[in-house]
């Protein structure tokens, strides 16, 4: 908890006289008057230390918890199982309270943490490079696209609408930094990224095509030929993946991409009202100096041990100041601990059966719900559908305990009544026969 110490009006004197300023006007007369808010600020009257604790209870209580319903809501964050071997190891004192290292070989466990964590990233990826983690998702992109401006100099991006919403939105606001234009490439009428209006859109002062695999409505994107269509300007191909659908699909790094990055969230880390997780980043070799973050590589010692070094960290303001071209100082680290935790805890094979068995049901789900698809074509985990009434859908839906997904016309007007469907490991097939029922009944009221 954050300690809050209260000043009277005599430490406050007592500061500004240490200080050799008169008044706090005269301490903040260098910020411009057009910046100052210029009246008090609009807070309602204190409340007791009792009432704000019964104010705080009742706002949490207008929450609800993925363990307490039954959930089919993705979008970018899922409701994966994380067994107990995880927090057993990131709430070791070692792990839980480190800060960045500034001196790291001192810290021969956080390096190999580091190290373990990119080379898992690495093998996922099919990329031979990768950082030691992200902030998160979005910002990944966002940054795998100002690297594509410093490799080539270019000044436009071009993103499928397939991209998660987010991601799409972080990318706009850095853009406005790199001096650089957005450009979306809309989906076809099955729900993929239309190659043609993507071939179409990317020209030689393309800097970076972006895509995601599975695709935001969960679509597996064809990516050869969009790769081909992406690069045939000298663009680099970004790819924004679901690192728990790499056991069954190909890795980016076999299919012509030059930056994979993404989401952490689902290896390892709860959904804890959508954060903290941790991003990561892979690319091809030559990017390596262009990265955001730290690298951490293995060595020996003096005597022959095997230890582990902070390889790279050139980017960064701490290091570079003015120079820096990323302000990723303070990575996710205890989060990415975490995901490799669990994907060592996974293992290979088992990322394989997981895989499969998200393909198994949500195919199930798909032909149980009958309802009309948005995008027929192969998904893993997640699919996009019509519904004729959403609003008495979910309410029928929360009555009965379920979060039935996401309602797709909140980041896509073209899909008014869609929904979001996600499936886990965690969502049986008795589950997704209750939503059945509920869908259902909510067709036939329709068309009462």
């Amino acid at each position: 908890m954050t300690r809050y110490t209260a000043t009277t009006d005599s430490d406050r004197a007592a500061m500004l006289e240490r200080i050799g300023v008169g008044s706090l006007d005269e301490l903040f007369e260098a910020i411009p008057a057009g910046v100052r808010l210029g009246r008090p600020l609009d807070l309602p009257a204190g409340m007791a230390e009792q009432e704000v604790t019964d104010h705080l209870a009742a706002l949490a209580a207008r929450n609800r918890h993925a363990d307490a319903e039954i959930t089919f809501l993705g979008a970018g964050m899922y409701d994966h199982y994380v067994p107990a071997l995880i927090d057993s190891i990131t709430q070791r004192s070692e792990f839980l309270t480190p800060y960045t290292p500034y001196q790291p070989e001192i810290s021969q466990g956080g390096l190999q943490v580091m190290f373990e964590f990119q080379t898992a990233i690495s093998e996922l990826t099919g990329l031979p490079v990768s950082n030691a983690s992200m902030y998160e998702g979005p910002s990944s992109v966002a940054s795998a696209g100002y690297l594509a401006v410093l490799e080539n100099k270019r000044t436009k991006f071009v993103v499928s609408r397939g991209v998660h919403p987010h991601s799409r939105e972080a990318l706009r606001t850095y853009s406005a930094g790199f001096g650089t234009s957005v450009e979306e490439v809309a989906l076809d009428e099955q729900g993929v990224t239309d190659i043609e209006a993507l071939a179409a859109a990317v020209d030689d002062d393309t800097a970076a095509v972006f895509l995601q695999q599975p695709s935001f409505l969960g679509t597996v994107e064809d990516l050869g030929p969009l790769a081909e269509a992406a690069k045939r300007t000298g663009a680099l191909l970004v790819c924004a993946v679901d690192p728990l659908t790499l056991g069954i699909l190909k890795p980016p790094g076999e299919l012509g991409v030059d930056i994979a990055v993404g989401e952490g969230q689902t290896l390892g880390n709860r959904l804890d009202y959508g954060g903290p997780s941790f991003g990561f980043y892979a690319a091809t070799e030559r990017h390596i100096r262009k990265m955001p973050g730290r690298i951490a590589g293995e060595t020996v010692d003096a005597d022959g041990r095997r230890g582990f070094v902070l390889t790279l960290q050139t980017r960064e303001q701490h290091i570079r100041r003015e120079k820096a071209t990323h302000n990723i100082c303070t990575s996710q680290a205890l989060n990415a601990l975490a995901g490799v935790i669990y994907l060592s805890w996974l293992g290979r094979r088992g990322l394989v059966e997981l895989g499969e068995l998200m393909l198994r049901r949500t195919h199930y789900a798909r032909e149980a719900l009958a309802l009309e698809t948005i995008n027929p074509g192969p998904v893993v985990r997640e699919f996009a559908v019509r519904v004729p009434d959403l609003d008495a859908l979910f309410a029928e839906a929360r009555a009965a305990g379920i979060n039935p997904g996401y309602r797709l016309g909140r980041d896509y007007p073209e899909y008014e009544d869609g929904l979001l469907v996600a499936i886990t490991e965690r969502r049986t097939r008795s589950d997704i026969d209750r939503l059945a029922q509920i869908a259902a009944g909510a067709r036939e009221g329709v068309a009462a």
